[in-house]
Parts: C-alpha cells; structure tokens; sequence
C-alpha cells in the first residue's frame, strides 16, 4: 500500500472525528512534552551536579593524617600520625601509577593588605600541580603558580574570586603588589568563576594560594594538612589507593590495614555512586513522564476502536472485493502510529522550544545554577520516539485485529 494512500485515509478520518482526534493529539502532545521535559531537566541537573563536583577535582584522592586505631610492631595504638613534605616526594618514587602530586597546608588568620583595604584572609601553599588536580583555573588574563615560582620561593599569589573582589572590588588585579602580614606579593593570577558543590575549610573562591617553598619560608611549617594526588589510570585507581597506604604505612610503621591512621577521600568512588544516583533518578523520571504518554495512549486506542466500528462496512465491502487481512491491519496500525507522532512531534517541538527559552534567560545563583539548564539529549528523544512508536502500534494493533478478523457477509450486512 502507498504511504500516500495512507496518509489520505488519515486525513479523512482527522476531518471525520475532529474533535477526537483533536483531542487525542493534544493529551500526546502533554504526555510527550510531559517526558521530554522531566529527562530534560533531570538529564540537566546530573550535568551542573557532575561539574559542580569536580570543582573540587576530577577523579583525584585526598589524604589526610589520622591516628592509629591498632598496636602494630611493638608500637601501641593511638598513635598521631603527621605527613610532610617529603612523603610527596616519596610517594612520586614509589608509586609510578600516580600521574599528579601536590601537598596543601593552610594558614589562616592572615592580613592581606592593598592601599587602605584591608582583610583577614586564610592563605594555602601549594605546587603548581595543585591547577589540575584542583581545577583551580585561573582567569582569561591570568595564570596560576608555575614551576619557576616554587623553585625560586617567589613572593607570588593566587586569588580565589571572592578574595580579590573583597580586596581589589572590580579594579584589575593582576600585576598589583599585595601586602600579606606587611610582606609583599604581586598577583599572577585570579581564579576562574566554579561551581563547586564539594569542599573542605570553604571554597577555593575564598581562598588564596601561594607557592609552597615561599609559604614555607614564611610560616615554618613542618607538618602538612594534607596531600593530594591524580591517578594516570583512573582504572587502576583502588590498587593505587593501597599502594599509597602501604607505602606511607611501611614509613610510619601502622599496620595497612588500619584504616584509621590516613584519612582518603576518594572522589572516584563518590563519582561512582554519584552517578549511579542519577540514573535511578532519571529512571524514576522516565517512568513519570512515560505513564502520562500511555494514558494518551488509552485515548489512541479508543480513537481506533470507534474508527473500527464505524468503518465495519466499509471494512467488509474491501474484504468481500479481495483485500487481505494484512492490508486492514496495515491501515489501522499506521492511522495509529499517525496519530501519536502527529502529537509528538508537536510536544517535542515544545520542548526544544521551552528549553531555549529558558537558555536565553540565563539564570544564575543558587538553586538556578543546578535546575535552568535543561538538556534534551539524544538518549531522551530515543526514548520519547521509542515509546511513541510502541504506544502507536499497540493502540492501532488490537483494534485492528478486531477488524481484520470481521466476517465480509457479517460486515456487510451491520448497519
């Protein structure tokens, strides 16, 4: 049968029931705007969520010093356990599958001084490689602390965002000489504007940065904060993770499998379950949007069913003339499936359209930066078709079987 004829015959029955038909296509339309836009804006979500993550770093470990929970080599338990500079190096040498390494220490109380503004600010050292591992991206016209920096003890800083808009309000920052407890610093760079949802001692925009070696020579630190490390293969993150802890556990000599001498926050993990999360979540969303387009799908099949009983004798008169049975079948399934593309077109159209509008808006702040960013990805406008195309043929098939299975002599004579 010619797919022109096809469409004839679905126009004819649009003119005929008009108003069911009508009807029909709009509860299509809501159910197929309906589901778009739910895996729009859970798809959305899970993509501000997953960066807003890794504003505190992408696939990295951070591990802290603990105390020993167990006697181990003649050694009783309770033990403070304190990390240095060194076990960087250490670890670099020991531990080959480690692609980046940085320590961190933190130094609060500190006077930042420009002109005749003043503020308290903490101030962290760290190495260069503290950029990636922390996604402390500097601004278009600035950069971060560089090798060079570290090895010379330069008096150089990083700014977070709210530090120099505290200190420099909206004047240029870079190039401008800093005073920090009445010590100068020249600003190299200002941090890039982050979403960051995971953190610890407050947000990176609230901190300011500075090489290690200077922070140092200036603070006389022995012990460190913390460390932290990148992986080279994230698939072989958890053998990495026990190598750490065995190295640093054979220098301070805790048993390996204490694992309350080292505190690990493992991001990968979190990353894991995160994810996880959310495909339950948009799951749940699909399941939502799904059920409102199968009540539409009722009112296709009723749409059918009365097509069915009011064409029987047109339906008998092409079976007594030599029509098949595939060819009634054919009919009413594609009438059917018309009819639910025919809404949902129109309802992902919407959709498309809705989002944009709402990309125009350009919300920010607050809870506008995890839900106005709506994404209709490929996998939703599978799924929309998908069920699109199940409901339609469901809804024309059994319908059509009825009419299919009609007697021409029974048909014939139904008035």
């Amino acid at each position: 049968m010619k797919t022109l004829f096809l469409f004839k015959l679905f126009y004819r029955e649009l003119k005929t029931q008009r108003k069911r038909m009508t009807l029909t296509i709009l509860a299509l339309v809501w159910g197929t705007f309906s589901i778009v836009m739910l895996l729009a804006f859970g798809e959305g979500l899970r993509l501000q969520m997953t960066k807003a993550s890794h504003g505190l770093g992408e696939g990295i470990v951070i591990v802290s010093a603990g105390q020993t929970s167990r006697a181990f080599m003649g050694l009783g338990k309770g033990r403070q356990i304190f990390l240095t500079e060194e076990d960087v190096r250490l670890l670099e040498n020991r531990v080959p599958g480690i692609e980046l390494i940085s320590p961190e220490d933190e130094h609060y109380g500190n006077t930042m001084t420009f002109g005749q503004k003043s503020i308290t600010q903490s101030i962290i050292g760290v190495y260069p490689s503290f950029e990636e591992l922390r996604t402390n991206y500097p601004d278009w016209n600035s950069r971060f602390l560089n090798r060079l920096d570290l090895e010379n003890k330069r008096r150089v800083i990083f700014l977070g965002t709210k530090v120099k808009e505290k200190i420099f309000g909206g004047a240029e920052a870079i190039g401008k000489t800093v005073l920090l407890n009445n010590i100068p610093f020249v600003v190299v760079g200002v941090l890039r504007k982050k979403i960051q949802n995971n953190m610890y001692n407050g947000p990176d925009e609230e901190k300011a940065a500075i090489p290690f070696s200077t922070y140092k020579s200036i603070f006389g630190v022995k012990y460190l904060d913390r460390l932290i490390y990148k992986p080279r293969d994230i698939s072989r993150a958890e053998a990495i993770k026990k190598e750490v802890y065995r190295v640093l556990a054979t220098k301070y000599k805790f048993d390996p499998e204490d694992t309350q001498a080292l505190r690990l926050w493992d991001t990968i993990e979190d990353a894991k379950i995160f994810q996880k999360i959310f495909v339950g979540i948009q799951v749940f969303m699909g399941i939502i949007g799904a059920l409102t387009l199968m009540v539409a799908g009722v009112g296709v099949a009723n749409i059918m069913y009365v097509s069915a009983k009011r064409r029987t004798k047109e339906i008998g008169i092409k079976m007594a003339l030599g029509a098949k049975r595939r060819y009634v079948l054919l009919q009413f399934v594609s009438e059917a499936l018309m009819i639910a593309f025919s809404g949902g077109v129109i309802g992902i159209v919407l959709s498309l359209s809705l989002v944009e509008v709402i990309k125009t808006l350009n919300l920010r702040g607050g809870a506008a930066d995890f839900i106005a960013h709506p994404v209709i990805s490929v996998q939703t406008m599978a799924v929309t078709a998908f069920l699109l195309g199940l409901i339609g043929f469901l809804a024309g098939l059994f319908p059509a079987r009825k009419a299919a299975s009609l007697d021409p002599v029974e048909a014939l004579r139904y008035e």
